[in-house]
């Protein structure tokens, strides 16, 4: 029999997750790592086929790296406040895929099925079908354990009538993609849409009230051409006229203001407890919100005012500074127009235009549908898998209202007639998986022989993907000192009552969000998260440091955690003596 660190892990896709998942487990003796991804290259989103021209995220400096591998400040940091290009996060992740995992990525190797399959020693094995993307040929792969990695960001979903399927078959004459296929098409894209400047100027027409939408129609404004951005309801924002210090944007305040599932500290019992509490911590969000509006010069009665809460969902980007090349600017400046509320219902007949829902049509010369992603999930594990080991989305259990009462915050109380409410009324925005602390399929957790990394909802996608890791290595380890519920059921229960609290804090979103980004829903609350991993491996929590008053105001860092293979081990050593 191998041992636990002899046998053979998959990890399912190269980008940021998988990366880190791989580079722990080899740092932690893992002898058999494989990285399987389709891509050419390292970086999932971030992959070189997919950073497209002006592409700027929402994370800083710090926030998208790995403790292993500092990152380099971008160009510009000081007037930016450290805002990454997608290019900076590309370069980033075929550095620390050279520097660590040189030989361990399969590139170009569609997985297209995990199945589990009886092994000769009674057990189970992973059996993994792949494709070769160059050459088509197929073949089986098998391995003891699999980490998911293929996050949440990889196939497109497009809403009803609206695909390129549909255009076809109404005789739409221009380009109509997939913001994901960007880079691909942004010269096709140019070539279809005449620019202003000529005497029979051109129009695209960009679906969607997202950050991916926000950069395509500042792509074309930026190329002289007519751009329309069809939305209902847009994506809330933050922002502000100059770099926000790191005290206020790498610290745990935002955290503090978020409620999570467990209010460790004095602080975030008053916050989210008491009468007094709730209406500063809803004060602050709000006057947040104004005050990036105003920094946006988004004025009243736009419909990018018609958004989504900063505080009760996860349709949140961070524009930082604003610059005259950015949507906001452009759309105050009169370069982008804005069809909203109104809702895209399919191509019109004529072959060169959008129908609206309410009626009105506009003129396209090409569509660009930025109307996010659904899971992958269902399209790589075979069926019996996918249910077997619980990933499939499903109703609210019957204890779920027991659960909710748990949750019962004075600033998690509803007001009436907001949208969260009605969206927490809505039966089709209850359903989730029950993924455990959102790393282990809860049903399966026993078998210690498939983890996911890179399905929680995090703003610091980082730290939290980089700590997941480590808990992933110790579960695969069998670590004596690493906690976890007794049995399947007491996991199920554990994971079905944190997705009653995902429906108490985030009204909808499960609903809104697909299942790979179900598992859990940190957000902005991901310090919380990240001290519940660390309590569950028996580590030190709350790692920023800080007395009674500073500790909110201290920045968290990667080094933070830089050591955990060493602690782990040393807790090992303690409980084998």
């Amino acid at each position: 029999m191998p041992s636990e660190l002899e046998k053979a892990v998959c990890v399912v896709g190269a980008g940021a997750a998988g990366l880190v998942s791989a580079q722990v487990l080899l740092r932690d003796g893992f002898t058999h790592v494989d990285v399987l991804t389709r891509d050419r290259s390292p970086g999932g989103t971030w992959a070189a086929e997919r950073v497209y021209p002006e592409l700027r995220i929402n994370n800083v400096h710090g926030e998208y790296n790995f403790s292993a591998l500092p990152m380099p400040p971008p160009a510009g940091t000081d007037a930016s406040g450290g805002r990454l290009s997608g290019d900076d996060v590309r370069l980033y992740m075929e550095s620390f895929t050279d520097r660590f995992l040189k030989g361990r990525v399969r590139y170009g190797t569609d997985v297209t099925r995990i199945r589990a399959a009886p092994s000769d020693d009674g057990g189970k094995r992973w059996v993994v079908s792949v494709r070769d993307c160059s050459t088509g040929a197929e073949s089986e792969l098998r391995y003891d354990r699999i980490v998911l990695c293929t996050g949440a960001c990889s196939i497109p979903k497009y809403p009803p009538a609206l695909s390129p399927e549909d255009a076809d078959a109404k005789g739409f004459r221009g380009p109509v993609f997939h913001s994901i296929e960007f880079k691909k098409y942004a010269d096709k894209l140019l070539n279809a849409v005449r620019p202003q400047s000529d005497p029979e100027p051109g129009h695209a027409v960009i679906v969607g009230g997202g950050k991916s939408a926000w950069d395509a129609a500042a792509y074309l404004a930026n190329n002289d051409r007519k751009v329309t951005v069809v939305f209902e309801t847009a994506d809330a924002v933050v922002a502000s006229s100059s770099p926000l210090p790191e005290f206020i944007r790498k610290s745990r305040l935002l955290a503090v203001l978020s409620p999570s599932a467990v209010l460790r500290t004095r602080l975030e019992r008053f916050l989210h407890t008491t009468w007094l509490g709730a209406k500063l911590t809803h004060f602050f969000w709000s006057a947040l919100t104004e005050s990036s509006f105003k920094a946006l010069q988004i004025p009243k009665g736009s419909p990018l005012r018609n958004a989504h809460s900063a505080f009760w969902g996860l349709r949140t980007n961070d524009e930082g500074v604003p610059t005259p090349d950015r949507f906001f600017s452009l759309v105050a400046a009169g370069k982008i127009a804005l069809a909203a509320p109104a809702r895209a219902a399919g191509f019109g007949a004529d072959g060169a235009s959008v129908a609206l829902a309410d009626g009105r049509t506009l003129h396209a010369d090409a569509v660009v549908l930025a109307t996010g992603f659904r899971s992958s999930w269902q399209d790589i594990l075979d069926e019996d898998t996918y249910k077997d080991l619980g990933l499939d989305v499903h109703a609210p259990p019957p204890q779920d209202a027991a659960y909710r009462a748990e949750f019962a915050y004075a600033s998690l109380a509803l007001p009436a007639g907001t949208g969260a409410a009605r969206r927490q009324r809505d039966p089709r925005a209850e359903h989730a998986a029950a993924v455990y602390r959102g790393l282990v399929p809860a049903r399966n957790i026993e078998a210690r022989d498939f983890a996911i990394n890179g399905a929680i909802f995090t703003t610091n996608n980082g730290y939290v993907y980089e700590l997941g890791a480590h808990w992933i290595a110790s579960y695969f380890r069998r670590d004596a000192f690493l906690r976890l519920p007794a049995d399947a059921r007491a996991a199920l229960a554990a994971a079905e009552r944190n997705n009653a609290w995902l429906r108490v804090r985030f009204p909808g979103m499960l609903g809104y969000a697909n299942e790979a980004y179900t598992a859990d829903m940190a957000f902005f609350g991901w310090p919380q998260l990240a001290d519940t991993l660390l309590e569950d491996m028996g580590l030190p929590i709350m790692r920023s440091g800080g007395n009674w008053l500073t500790w909110p105001f201290r920045v968290t860092d990667l080094q933070e955690i830089a050591h955990l293979t060493e602690e782990r081990a040393a807790k090992r050593a303690e409980c084998a003596a």
